[in-house]
């Protein structure tokens, strides 16, 4: 399927994708298929110090799984598993006779992010949407740490068996595959049960700036909006994959009930992401299980070889340290913004900078 966003799909790209996510239900069988046909070699595979890479969109998840992901003890989704995504060891084999060299472009986002087929992406999602629909109501997500009549027993077996199936098609190009990679913005909303499942997982969240952060959002989401008012088949793609992140299928992540307190919020102005950004991170520090780390990403963009250096350490990587180091020159400080031009309530900025400041003082770089 194209790595370069659903705009580039051809009549039979979009009627395979159409029929891969269908039904929940099929899903699931498709997966329950490839269980029983690779038991032996899925069972053979161990689970060990996962690394989920989460924030808030734009903080820069993007990139450093990308570089993390250069080291080949990882195993992350890449658009080579679209759209099939929860039998990717018969897809693999499926679809290896039309497989397509993998052409690198810049993403929809227009933010110089170069992907190809064998780019990392956040598709994960789409399980955590199957398995818990109640989450996902009509205008927010209900973080995993609320009450929501929802249990979804299957999902822990579902789920492990999906880590390891990624492990064992990584290991047909690198023997030495062995850790799941994850990069996946959803999952700020379950940090805690992630870490309950896996007691040795890493969760790495990177954090910017929050005034640079909000313009950053806010122009994400007035660009996707205008896209998904152009091309309907891109939000479908965009909803089908688990991408609530912006435009017209914004569904914001409603930490401690933000959403409800706020009063009226227009997600077309700068407090309406500043509070999110707000309630986000404030949620993260007073659920912040011991394996979170946090990341501030101007720091990583002022100093990438030091910032890198303690990266390596902080997710056991100390022996590929040299193979980090070559993606230094990747890192450059992103975009400022202008609190007043975004509009942004100075009480607002007051706290915001504050909590900033509360992240820097715990971060790991």
């Amino acid at each position: 399927m194209p790595a370069d966003g659903p705009a580039a799909y051809s009549a039979a790209d979009r009627l395979l994708h159409r029929l891969a996510f269908s039904s929940p239900g099929l899903l699931q069988a498709l997966a329950d298929i490839e269980d029983r046909l690779y038991a032996q070699q899925i069972a053979s595979i161990a689970i060990r110090r996962p690394l989920f890479v989460t924030s808030l969109p734009r903080a820069g998840t993007t990139l450093l799984t990308e570089v993390i992901g250069s080291l080949h003890e990882f195993a992350a989704h890449t658009y080579r598993e679209m759209p099939f995504l929860a039998c990717p060891l018969l897809w693999a084999r499926i679809s290896r006779p039309f497989r397509r060299e993998s052409v690198a472009r810049e993403r929809a986002h227009g933010d110089g992010m170069q992907v190809g087929f064998d780019s990392v992406e956040a598709f994960e999602e789409a399980f955590w949407h199957a398995f818990w629909p109640s989450r996902y109501q009509p205008d927010r997500i209900v973080p995993w740490g609320a009450q929501v009549d929802d249990e979804s027993p299957e999902f822990d077996a579902f789920f492990r068996n999906h880590l390891r199936k990624l492990i064992l098609l990584r290991r047909g190009q690198h023997p030495e595959a062995a850790r799941y990679l994850s990069k996946n913005n959803g999952n700020v909303a379950r940090t805690t049960m992630l870490v309950e499942m896996f007691p040795d997982a890493i969760v790495l969240v990177p954090f910017r700036d929050p005034v640079d952060h909000v313009g950053s959002l806010l122009h994400q989401h007035r660009n996707f909006s205008a896209i998904h008012r152009q091309d309907s088949f891109a939000r479908e793609y965009m909803r089908d994959i688990g991408h609530f992140d912006f435009g017209a299928n914004l569904k914001p992540i409603d930490f401690d009930g933000w959403l409800g307190s706020a009063g009226p919020l227009d997600p077309m102005t700068g407090d309406y992401w500043l509070r999110y950004w707000c309630a986000a991170f404030q949620y993260l520090l007073a659920n912040r299980p011991a394996n979170l780390l946090f990341l501030g990403y101007e720091r990583c963009c002022a100093a990438p070889p030091a910032a890198l250096e303690r990266l390596a350490v902080a997710i056991d990587a100390t022996g590929q340290r040299e193979q980090l180091l070559r993606h230094a020159p990747r890192f450059r400080a992103p975009r400022a913004y202008d609190e007043q031009q975004l509009g942004l309530d100075p009480a607002l900025v007051r706290q915001a900078r504050e909590l900033h400041g509360r992240l820097l003082a715990v971060a790991t770089v």
